[in-house]
């Protein structure tokens, strides 16, 4: 049985919000989201760099916006008829798996119109200001290979983008035009021996196994180096809680052929830092500051988050920024909340072993269930917010990730404008 599971501590409505002291331009974010058309690769003769040209002619193409899946796609555009309505479920393509089945473990149907890859493709206007800037291409989800082709140049191929549990970010600066651009991806499948997306018995599956770009696509920019993944690792001093330690990370990537040197500026409130970083050619770095390093990053009488019904989920905010050649390069602002969670085996009785949970050195009583999305991962961030509101007003503290990726509204309720 292939699964994932996390625990998430639900943290309440009300919620203290602290502004950054400045607020540089962040980067161009560009959402691929609207006017996608999708075909299976048996009605498509083209090779991916003809498809991704803007002379490529497609014939009855579905319309579709990202992120969807293929069958989401169909049912959109009612080619299929609703999957939660009587057993029209049954009644599609592909699905002639035995009932009660894990269709995750067996494999596809050899006629089914899934077992063939399918093409999304979407055409779009690079802004002028991208001129000059290095261009990321950024894909929150596949499921489960893919071919990526812009502009008639292959990005990546299916050896490397396999998996859906990860997000990948292509440096596409060498393939981007000015005006017309076109995006071709096209994706298979997971087989029943990839570790892909399932509901087990949660739903029933549909045929197409969810194949398809299931979160977000978009653009974004940068200077030569991109700075990602900023992460704050808090560390408190239980149980009077009057001192918190802060691990800062962060990653740069040089996205030139020359070495650079520059420096790593951060923010917290009115705390500041800085380290100088040597980057070699292309290279991905990894950049660590420790409050051993960095005494500033020892906070007496910090906020702390806490979970419903413990305390207010309390946030900070920070900003981090890579300067080289006197001029930013990249900037990224997060929130985040201090806290530290630790668990302990106890003995209860003979032979009864039970895990015991604790958040900022208070016990803590997991109260909570499984959480699941839509069954073809349709996203409603309308439908999120009823469903947060549920878990609270169950007075619950927890829910359970099944391990699949989770939207940006998800991440950051409440704060969200989605949910206000």
């Amino acid at each position: 049985m292939k699964i994932l599971r996390l625990l998430l501590p639900v943290c309440s409505l009300a919620v203290a919000v602290s502004q950054p002291s400045y607020q540089p331009a962040p980067a161009l974010r560009l959402p691929l989201r609207e006017g996608w058309t999708l075909q299976s690769s048996t009605k498509v003769a083209a090779k991916g760099e003809a498809i991704s040209s803007p002379t490529f002619k497609g014939s009855d193409w579905i319309r579709a916006d990202v992120p969807t899946t293929v069958v989401a796609a169909q049912v959109k555009n009612r080619l299929l008829p609703d999957p939660f309505y009587g057993m029209n479920l049954r009644q599609y393509p592909g699905v002639s798996y035995p009932i009660g089945f894990n269709f995750s473990n067996i494999p596809m149907p050899p006629d089914s119109p899934y077992a063939v890859s399918w093409w999304y493709r979407k055409q779009f206007t690079a802004p002028n200001v991208y001129i000059g800037k290095t261009v990321w291409l950024n894909f929150g989800g596949i499921n489960y290979r893919a071919n990526i082709f812009l502009n008639g140049k292959q990005i990546a191929n299916s050896n490397d983008v396999a998996g859906a549990w990860r997000t990948y970010e292509f440096n596409v600066t060498s393939a981007i035009k000015q005006g017309a651009n076109v995006l071709a991806v096209q994706v298979w499948a997971p087989t029943e021996n990839n570790l892909a997306i399932t509901f087990v018995d949660w739903n029933p599956a549909p045929p197409d196994k969810n194949m398809g770009l299931w979160r977000e696509v978009y653009l974004n920019t940068s200077g030569p180096v991109a700075l990602r993944n900023p992460a704050v690792i808090s560390k408190v001093d239980s149980t009077d809680n009057n001192v918190a330690h802060l691990t800062v990370t962060g990653q740069l990537k040089n996205a030139t052929k020359r070495p650079i040197h520059g420096t790593l500026k951060g923010r917290i409130e009115t705390i500041e830092f800085q380290q100088r970083v040597e980057l070699a050619p292309s290279e991905s770095k990894d950049v660590v500051l420790s409050p051993a390093d960095f005494p500033q990053l020892n906070l007496s009488n910090p906020r702390l988050w806490w979970p419903a019904q413990m305390g207010t989920p309390n946030l900070y905010d920070l900003t981090l920024s890579f300067e080289a050649d006197g001029k930013v390069s990249d900037i990224s602002r997060t929130k985040f909340g201090i806290r530290e969670i630790t668990s302990e085996v106890t003995v209860q009785a003979p032979n009864r072993l039970k895990r015991l949970f604790k958040i900022n050195g208070k016990n803590i009583l997991i109260r909570g269930g499984g959480w699941t999305p839509d069954m073809m991962l349709r996203e409603s961030p309308g439908r999120l917010a009823d469903e947060f509101r549920y878990v609270r007003d169950m007075g619950l503290n927890t829910v359970r990730l099944e391990g699949k990726l989770e939207t940006e509204e998800f991440s950051t309720w409440p704060t969200s404008k989605a949910f206000s």
